[in-house]
């Protein structure tokens, strides 16, 4: 069966960019017959609340995007550890004492000397005498993920072909020193475990699928299928932000937007289908695939979702129109009903 899930962090509003890959997830589980897991990202407590869960999933529900199942990370901690001290064991992760400070100073003397930011390894050769020392100094280490240096190949569903080389990239942080956990590590488990089978998310994570792909190797999984599109931005270029309110799902919502003149836009902008209005998410399901998603900048205009909005509004039956109005309290009679 197709499994995707849409794993947004709960630290702000949902903005346009996001409920593009959350409605391209949920098109491509229902064109199949498939699951959609939402999968709240909420182990930063510091930045995650519950009023911007909430606010997800009243944004997910005023679209229809609907969910099968619905997870919290911070529910799956015990889950992340036992894994951690797995790979731990099997020699794949490995302490590295260095403080941010320093490891600024190792990317910017190797950007200088025009190498790429790599992290050296070098906490793999330390010995006892500095281990003594930076434990006498307080520190507490940050734990890698040792890459294999060998290719990194699979084939994108957007992308086509995709290679990497393990030498080329650095062995990424998958737990900070306070002992919270970056994105890599939980990311990978929980797709293992919620049997995860088809993965789309933004271009901006591609070099992240090379690395998990060695995870889903190092815990015995076999990786899903991936699909990476292009980042959605403003009508000027600039990228969308959750913190600074860009384009927020409720911002639209409030301001008269119908859910599906939105999911109409999103679903086709970026694709070499037509952009026109549907009444219903069953009719976008209908002739939705991921492998027509191009390559380009897709750029968001607000001007062709208001076009877009008045043409679903003209083609929105009558008796559906009625019918809200009736939900709001707004009583017609029947021979005004019948003359509109």
């Amino acid at each position: 069966m197709t499994v995707v899930r849409f794993a947004p962090s709960p630290t702000g509003h949902l903005h346009v960019g996001n409920i593009r890959m959350a409605l391209a997830n949920w098109l491509h589980a229902r064109s199949k017959g498939g699951r959609f897991i939402l999968r709240l990202d909420d182990t930063d407590q510091q930045r995650s609340t519950p009023e911007f869960a909430a606010s997800i999933e009243e944004d997910l529900k005023w679209l229809g995007l609907e969910w099968d199942q619905l997870e919290r990370q911070s529910a799956r901690m015990d889950r992340y550890r036992e894994t951690l001290e797995a790979l731990k064991t099997a020699g794949r992760v490995y302490a590295c004492y260095e403080t941010p400070a320093e490891l600024n100073y190792k990317r910017k003397r190797q950007l200088s000397q025009g190498k790429p930011p790599i992290y050296d390894r070098s906490s793999l050769d330390l010995g006892g005498a500095k281990l003594s020392e930076y434990e006498a100094e307080g520190r507490q280490p940050h734990w890698r993920f040792k890459l294999d240096h060998g290719d990194i190949n699979f084939d994108d569903l957007v992308r086509g072909p995709v290679h990497f080389h393990g030498s080329n990239l650095s062995d990424p942080v998958l737990v900070r020193g306070d002992g919270t956990y970056l994105y890599m590590l939980p990311s990978a488990v929980d797709d293992i475990d919620m049997a995860v089978s088809d993965v789309i998310r933004g271009e901006d994570h591609v070099a992240n699928t090379a690395v998990q792909i060695q995870l889903f190797e190092a815990l015995g999984a076999s990786p899903p299928t991936f699909a990476h599109t292009p980042l959605l931005t403003d009508i000027s270029g600039k990228g969308l932000s959750k913190r600074l309110g860009s384009m927020s799902v409720a911002s639209l919502r409030e301001d008269g937007v119908e859910a599906m003149a939105l999911n109409s836009y999103l679903a086709h902008i970026g694709t070499s289908g037509s952009i026109e209005p549907r009444i219903s998410l069953d009719a976008l399901t209908a002739d939705f695939d991921i492998s027509h998603t191009g390559r380009g900048t897709p750029k968001f205009d607000p001007d062709q979702l208001k076009i877009l909005n008045t043409a679903l509004l003209h083609a929105t039956p009558i008796e559906d129109v009625y019918g809200r109005l009736q939900g709001l309290g707004l009583e017609r009679a029947d021979a005004d009903f019948g003359a509109l």
